[in-house]
């Protein structure tokens, strides 16, 4: 399995009575895949798994396995508290024949790095697929450490991580030490560090709605090897990952999605929507970031 490029986490559009919206949703996976994303991720915090009840989450990945059709690789999150949940979505994605999955820690719970370790086999022995792990312990509690990677190291399915920590020095740790695991980049605002120690995976939101731009800054970076560009390209993108990271990340991934046409929705609870001066910031920015791309890609 090759993570080379833009990993789209697709959101999961709701109906208006708060119901997934399974017709929105093959729009949204169409969308992605005329836009020349590279694959595409279900069932993760951007298509809000935390909030779907079990057999959502079964029927959101059987209707993306069947919408997205091999026409280009499907991830599917395996994110659970217990790991006897995490191996029966594993199990399913293996079911389904999902071209890999998205393996983290179980939230919540706290659990050593040895812990964190036999969660991920039991997740790998159940579904025999590619895996790209999952370090975010902003969200999970609990980072993996030195400890996790000796003790996962004989499982030849772990092939990628995408690294969420927002630590440089954990990015420089993983480039040095585990280079045959593929890095790809979980932290946006660090896009740029990532390409430059080697990553050629991105999974980004924001690709939900400006897909090219986001595909722009891979292709300058990793394809052109140009990081001269690749810097003002990241230069023009940073307004966007300052004003998702300023709170009601999803609701704007979501509003954004609206903009090109695509119906989204709204968010499941406890979660609000934006209100209207949010909603005016974040389409300024991304008016200005269109431009600001356009013409830096334009240039000769």
């Amino acid at each position: 399995m090759n993570f080379d490029g833009i990993f789209t986490p697709a959101i999961t559009p709701l109906s208006a009575d708060g119901q997934i919206d399974y017709s929105a949703f093959a729009e949204v996976l169409e969308y992605l895949i005329e836009s020349r994303v590279h694959g595409i991720v279900i069932g993760g915090s951007t298509g809000e798994y935390y909030a779907h009840t079990t057999a959502e989450r079964l029927k959101v990945a059987e209707r993306a396995n069947e919408v997205i059709n091999g026409r280009i690789p499907l991830v599917i999150g395996t994110g659970g508290i217990r790991t006897e949940d995490a191996v029966a979505f594993a199990e399913h994605a293996k079911s389904i024949e999902a071209d890999a999955i998205l393996v983290g820690s179980p939230p919540y719970a706290l659990p050593t790095q040895k812990e964190i370790a036999a969660h991920v086999l039991a997740v790998d022995k159940a579904a025999g697929l590619p895996i790209m792990l999952y370090n975010y312990p902003a969200r999970m509690g609990v980072a993996m450490g030195p400890e996790f990677f000796e003790a996962i190291a004989g499982c030849k399915n772990i092939v990628a991580i995408k690294e969420s920590s927002g630590d440089t020095a954990q990015l420089h740790r993983l480039a040095h030490s585990h280079p045959s695991i593929q890095l790809s980049c979980g932290w946006d605002d660090m896009a740029l560090e990532f390409f430059a120690w080697g990553a050629r995976s991105w999974v980004c939101a924001g690709s939900n709605f400006i897909p090219a731009e986001h595909i722009a800054l891979y292709e300058a970076c990793v394809l052109e090897k140009n990081f001269d560009k690749g810097r003002r390209i990241m230069s023009a993108l940073l307004p966007l990952m300052d004003v998702l990271e300023s709170g009601k990340f999803v609701q704007s991934i979501k509003h954004g999605s609206e903009l090109v046409g695509l119906r989204a929705g709204g968010v499941r609870k406890p979660m609000q929507p934006l209100e209207a001066s949010e909603k005016e910031v974040l389409e300024s920015v991304i008016k200005t970031l269109k431009q600001n791309v356009a013409r830096i890609v334009a240039e000769v």
